[in-house]
């Protein structure tokens, strides 16, 4: 994989989000408000691709899913699989290490209201689409929500009619690779039960599952 070509912490291509990240820069002068590299394994079995970075969370930390709420279900979960080497992830300098999974995000930029425009998730998408090319054979690819789970899709080519996102829904790909739908772990989801530890235990259990690994934690 060229990391040069799966992520740009200089990339303006997208102008409301680099003038958005300018505002809350001079707003938050020790927020990292810039782009957020992916994080974890640089030859991942699991590639968790994620929406975008949270405003006091990956846009202030610099490392996905890290410092809100959403990271917490997933960090807990990835630490209970076995790819992680603690629960939680605080700060970029935590001492967190991720073994056989990268975390990225379809859009690598804070977006206002956390939502960006179908034209940024376009814009970002030959990052992503050179992360999911030069993934390993028999790797599996992780969405967290429908964003993500069509911003694979647009990287990938494929048609959303044939591959409709759905909880713990999974779609084979090319390379005897695999992609594998959850709900996000947002602070929404999780706390009106849309999304339950135990319902995202079950697709990290159909991770493993597709990986061929048998004997790991529950």
């Amino acid at each position: 994989m060229d990391q040069k070509l799966s992520f740009d912490v200089d990339c303006r291509l997208c102008p409301r989000l680099s003038e958005f990240l300018d505002e809350v820069g001079e707003e938050y002068p020790d927020y990292h408000a810039r782009p957020v590299a992916p994080f974890g394994a640089k030859n991942p079995d699991l590639l968790i691709v994620g929406l975008a970075p949270g405003m006091h969370g990956a846009n202030a930390t610099g490392r996905p899913f890290t410092g809100d709420y959403a990271g917490v279900l997933l960090y807990e979960t990835l630490h209970h699989f076995g790819y992680g080497n603690r629960p939680e992830s605080v700060s970029a300098d935590d001492g967190l290490k991720l073994k056989g999974c990268r975390i990225t995000n379809a859009v690598k930029c804070l977006p206002p209201q956390n939502k960006p425009l179908t034209s940024e998730v376009v814009a970002c998408s030959p990052y992503l689409q050179n992360e999911l090319n030069g993934l390993k054979k028999g790797a599996v690819v992780m969405a967290l929500g429908g964003v993500a789970h069509n911003a694979v899709l647009r990287a990938l080519g494929l048609k959303a009619s044939q591959h409709k996102f759905g909880h713990n829904n999974r779609y084979p790909l090319e390379g005897d690779r695999w992609l594998l739908d959850s709900y996000h772990c947002s602070r929404y989801n999780t706390q009106t039960r849309r999304l339950t530890p135990e319902m995202f235990r079950d697709v990290f259990a159909s991770a493993d599952e597709l990986l061929g690994k048998k004997g790991r934690k529950r």
